[in-house]
C-alpha cells in the first residue's frame, strides 16, 4: 500500500472516520486522508486470524494515515449488548467475552499506543432486563462504577468510555453526571445519545456538554430526531450543531458515526464533515467580523 500525506485542516474541526478491517472499507476511507480513524469491530475479530488482520490493518494506518486510531470494543456477543451491568453468573459466555476481549484490546492498545471506546451502558429492551436484574438504580450504577474504574486503572491512558441512553450510563443526568466528574473517567461522548436520552431536549443537551466537555477525549458526531437510534446525517434532525459547535472540546478527536446503507462507502460521513466544517467556518468569519 502506497504512504498517504496527511492534509492541514485549519480549525477545531477534524475529519473522523469509521470502518472495519476489511481491506474495502479501509481503503475507502483512508483515500479521505482522515485526521483520526475509529476502527469498529466485531466478536468475529477475535478468532486468531481475524485478531492478527485487525493488529496489522491498524499499524498500517498509524504508520501511513493518522496516530490517531480508536478501537471500538465489540457491541454484542451472542445477542447480548456487552453493557458493563452483565452478570457472570446470569449471563457467563457474554460476561467472559466482554471481559477477555476487554482485556486483549487494552493490551494491544498499550502495545500500539493507541486508544480503545468500551460502553459504559447501552440502552433498549437489552439494558432494561440487564438493568431489572439488580435490586435498585443505585446499585446498577454501583456496579458500572466499580468495572470502569478498574479497566481504567488497568488501561493507564489507553480507554475512554462512551455513553449510551440507559439510566445506568448516559450523560444528563446531573446525579450521573456529578458520579462521572468525581470518578474523572476519559469520556467518549456520541451527542446524538446525549439528546436521545434527554428526550429530544437541546437546553438539557447543551448543559450535559458543557459540564463534561472537560473530560471528553473523543466525540461521534451524528444527528437524530431524539426518540430513538437513528443516526442521521448532520442536518437532518434536530440538533442545533451551530449550538453545539463552540462547547465541544478542542482537545478532543471526533468521528461522524453516520453509516452509508452499505459499508463499503461513507459519503454521509464525509457529508456530516462538511455540514460541521461550514458551521465553523461561518462562526469564525462572524467572530472576525465582530472583532
Amino acid at each position: 500500500m502506497a504512504e498517504l500525506v496527511l492534509p492541514q485542516r485549519p480549525g477545531k474541526i477534524q475529519l473522523g472516520l469509521k470502518a472495519s478491517a476489511e481491506i474495502e472499507q479501509l481503503m475507502n476511507r483512508l483515500q479521505y486522508r482522515p485526521d483520526v480513524f475509529e476502527f469498529f469491530t466485531s466478536a468475529a475479530d477475535f478468532e486468531p486470524t481475524a485478531f492478527k488482520a485487525l493488529v496489522e490493518a491498524i499499524q498500517f494506518v498509524k504508520t501511513n494515515v493518522t496516530e490517531r486510531v480508536i478501537i471500538h470494543h465489540p457491541m454484542s456477543y451472542q445477542n447480548w449488548h456487552l453493557d458493563q451491568l452483565l452478570d457472570e453468573e446470569r449471563e457467563p459466555a457474554a460476561y467472559k467475552f466482554l471481559q477477555t476481549s476487554t482485556e486483549q484490546l487494552l493490551t494491544l492498545a498499550s502495545d500500539l499506543d493507541v486508544k480503545v471506546l468500551i460502553h459504559g451502558g447501552y440502552g433498549g429492551a437489552d439494558s432494561l432486563k440487564l438493568l431489572n436484574e439488580y435490586e435498585s438504580l443505585g446499585e446498577a450504577r454501583t456496579a458500572v462504577f466499580e468495572r470502569l474504574d478498574q479497566v481504567v486503572r488497568q488501561a493507564k491512558g489507553h480507554v475512554m468510555i462512551e455513553n449510551g441512553i440507559t439510566p445506568s450510563f448516559m450523560y444528563g443526568d446531573p446525579q450521573l453526571d456529578e458520579l462521572i466528574i468525581q470518578h474523572n473517567l476519559p469520556l467518549v461522548c456520541d451527542v446524538s445519545h446525549v439528546f436521545i436520552g434527554l428526550h429530544g431536549d437541546m437546553d438539557l443537551t447543551m448543559l450535559a456538554l458543557k459540564r463534561l466537555a472537560p473530560l471528553i477525549q473523543h466525540y461521534h458526531i451524528v444527528d437524530s430526531l431524539g426518540q430513538q437510534h437513528d443516526s442521521l446525517p448532520l442536518g437532518q434532525g434536530l440538533i442545533d450543531w451551530q449550538r453545539v459547535l463552540p462547547v465541544l472540546n478542542p482537545g478532543a478527536t471526533m468521528i461522524y458515526e453516520v453509516p452509508d446503507e452499505t459499508d463499503a462507502t461513507c459519503a454521509n460521513m464525509l457529508s456530516s464533515y462538511h455540514y460541521l466544517r461550514s458551521i465553523e467556518v461561518r462562526q469564525i468569519e462572524g467572530r472576525r467580523k465582530r472583532a
